[in-house]
């Protein structure tokens, strides 16, 4: 037994540079500092708690598309549907008749339930009406973190990122997902151009 402990001491000496000393403590500062940060943002009490917002009829028919019916009563959720990030920032928290909506990599979260630690004047309401996917994953409270860059993320990060997205797909509504400006824009001029068109050949037929 004392053997395999010297060789397994003796490797990480050899791969990390580190006394094992060194090691374990740098690891435990390590996930010491991830669950103190984790539970800033999710709370432990609203953790099986869904949100309970008012419903929006106007978007009901898109509840398959953006409910996780296991998170909460779809019922409940004010779905959002397709945001760009501007439109989302009008959910910050600024205007107590909307929700607040929370962006991770493109998926947009009802984080209302979470008030205490999102709303107006808390100190992670800087997240909300925002894409926060590379500041939790570099686990960082930086303004030019709070963004929905992922590029140039390590392994170890990424692994962080999906457990973050986790934990909202466990605790909170996915209302909707964001989409870049031009992609939006197109969609609604082909609409328009469409019933147009529509409306052109109706008058043709009278």
């Amino acid at each position: 037994m004392e053997f395999y402990w010297r060789s397994a001491m003796e490797q990480i000496t050899w791969y990390t540079g580190l006394s094992p000393t060194a090691f374990f403590t740098i690891l435990a500062a390590m996930i010491f500092v991830f669950q103190m940060v984790s539970s800033m943002f999710v709370s432990p009490e609203e953790f099986n708690k869904p949100p309970t917002v008012p419903i929006s009829s106007s978007n009901s028919s898109n509840s398959n598309l953006f409910v996780n019916d296991s998170a909460a009563d779809a019922s409940q959720a004010v779905l959002v549907g397709r945001l760009t990030e501007q439109q989302l920032r009008a959910y910050n928290g600024s205007d107590p008749n909307k929700p607040l909506l929370m962006a991770i990599k493109g998926q947009i979260y009802d984080v209302s339930s979470g008030r205490i630690f999102y709303g107006p004047g808390s100190p992670y309401s800087m997240f909300v009406g925002k894409d926060a996917s590379r500041a939790l994953a570099l686990l960082s409270f930086k303004p030019e973190d709070i963004n929905g860059n992922i590029e140039g993320l390590s392994e170890e990060e990424l692994v962080i990122l999906q457990d973050w997205e986790y934990k909202f797909m466990e605790k909170y509504v996915k209302v909707g997902e964001l989409v870049p400006e031009g992609e939006l824009n197109e969609h609604s001029e082909n609409g328009h151009q469409n019933s147009e068109t529509t409306q052109v050949e109706h008058d043709k037929d009278q």
